[in-house]
């Protein structure tokens, strides 16, 4: 079994622990190791010549908003429990998305069996920098408790 001496380190033990949805925050690294299940999935668009597709997921603790590209739109689907290791939150395009990035590592690891909350959803708070380290955000406000994108599942 695995103990860490300080419960909200990224690291444990020289590895990356699981981080759950409630506790991440946005940053320019690709340092979140977490798992969750695709509620939802929005219709494929293309930037350029590459795919891409907005998903609501979410594990026990919240719902965010989480960015497929390229052949992820099509390798995944709702339902899916993905495991995702070395992913980023951070703005894309004005939208505050966790995704893969270029580091991260996407992982299908089950089906429908996982449980979750769809509140609060990570991408509807606003962020604010911290007055005492600017390489860290704040949470100031809940812009809206659900997804603005998807609705609600009843």
């Amino acid at each position: 079994m695995l103990l860490c001496r300080f419960q909200n380190s990224l690291y444990c033990d020289g590895r990356m622990k699981m981080i759950v949805l409630k506790d991440i925050v946005p940053a320019a690294q690709n340092n979140i190791d977490t798992k969750f299940i695709i509620l939802d999935k929005g219709k494929t668009t293309l930037e350029g010549q590459n795919k891409v597709c907005l998903a609501l997921v979410a594990d026990e603790t919240a719902a965010v908003h989480f960015q497929l590209w390229g052949d992820e739109c099509d390798a995944f689907d709702s339902g899916d429990i993905i495991h995702l290791t070395n992913g980023i939150f951070s703005y894309q395009r004005s939208n505050l998305v966790l995704r893969a990035g270029k580091r991260g590592k996407l992982e299908k690891i089950g089906e429908f069996t996982m449980s979750y909350v769809e509140t609060p959803n990570m991408s509807e708070i606003h962020w604010v920098q911290d007055s005492t380290n600017s390489k860290k955000y704040m949470q100031e406000r809940v812009i809206s408790p659900y997804s603005h994108i998807f609705p609600p599942i009843l």
